[in-house]
């Protein structure tokens, strides 16, 4: 199968060394010109995915147009906050892409001002092709490494060949599960994040494994209530997309958005932190979209909005614990 992937960050990069070990042809995209450049000379991704080397056969575009031509799945790897940029930039190139099939989501987050979903945005431009989305417990590097793991590929009810691409995604380490919840499953991959800032907040405030499990386990149950609310089922939030990928980002080293927490729980400021990184923080624009989605619905997230007061309020760390062990006792 002839794959083109859009975005060269540390995901799009260990996705086309996935898909280059099974087989396929796949042609790497990365945003900037001069990347383009530096990456097919180097052969080495050293701004996002340092020490796994690129094969010659792996090709690496500096154009977008000449690479869609042939290809029949697109994978949009960019982040979400640039989604919707490159799909107006691909409504011009797409002309001569005879062989386009599908559309797949790679990245998570929800757009800041229309709180729409990726494959929404998507289909908005697109909406002549199917657009599925893969999501799950995938750090770049051990994908990269061809380390076994698993994954959810989500795709609406009665697109052609989905079995297919199920088949086209898997390899002997990278087992891939098939669902029919694509809202879902993006939602998942986006209230994780939250979730992610507020375990390491506790890591950085340094409160014991006790604290963390008990968190883990309420952010299982707020994940859930919210996700179904918001338009999830039930089965996706217990799933890959959503249990399985909130406990790789709440205890990886490797988190971003779990590495954010820490540090603010260190002491250092939000904005700080955001401007010295190179990388996209998705928790930090998915926790101001989902604490607006809650509020609009009226729906009670205590956690999510403790996070979003820590953010986006100046709350101490310290006083949301405090705002959050003094809540009125119930049930669980």
């Amino acid at each position: 199968m002839n794959i083109c992937i859009l975005g060269a960050g540390g995901w799009g990069t260990a996705m086309a060394l996935h898909l280059h070990r099974s087989g396929h042809t796949v042609t790497l995209v990365p945003r900037r010109y001069e990347a383009a450049l530096s990456l097919a000379s180097s052969r080495e991704n050293t701004a996002y995915l340092p020490g796994y080397n690129l094969p010659g056969s792996i090709q690496i575009a500096a154009e977008r147009a000449p690479a869609l031509m042939e290809a029949e799945v697109v994978c949009l790897a960019c982040p979400s906050k640039g989604l919707r940029e490159l799909c107006q930039q691909l409504t011009g190139e797409l002309g001569e892409a005879r062989q386009l099939r599908l559309f797949m989501v790679l990245c998570k987050g929800l757009e800041l001002e229309s709180f729409k979903t990726p494959t929404e945005i998507v289909g908005e431009y697109f909406p002549d092709y199917p657009c599925g989305v893969l999501s799950g417990p995938t750090f770049a590097g051990d994908v990269a490494a061809g380390l076994p793991g698993a994954i959810t590929l989500a795709l609406e009810e009665g697109v052609s060949d989905a079995g297919r691409y199920q088949a086209a995604f898997s390899s002997d380490a990278m087992r891939v599960y098939r669902s029919l919840d694509v809202r879902g499953t993006e939602l998942g991959g986006t209230l994780k994040n939250i979730y992610a800032i507020a375990a390491g907040l506790c890591d950085g405030l340094r409160l014991g494994d006790n604290a963390k499990a008990a968190l883990l386990t309420r952010s299982v149950h707020e994940m859930i209530q919210l996700g179904v609310s918001l338009g999830g089922q039930p089965a996706t939030f217990n799933g890959l997309s959503g249990f399985g990928d909130l406990i790789a980002t709440c205890t990886g080293s490797w988190s971003r958005n779990r590495s954010f927490g820490q540090l603010i729980g260190e002491g250092k400021d939000p904005e700080a932190i955001l401007k010295e990184q190179s990388t996209v923080v998705e928790g930090y624009r998915a926790t101001r979209c989902l604490f607006g989605m809650a509020a609009e619905k009226g729906l009670q997230a205590p956690i999510l909005s403790e996070v979003y007061a820590i953010l986006f309020e100046g709350k101490s760390p310290k006083n949301a614990l405090q705002s959050l062990m003094a809540r009125e006792l119930k049930a669980e």
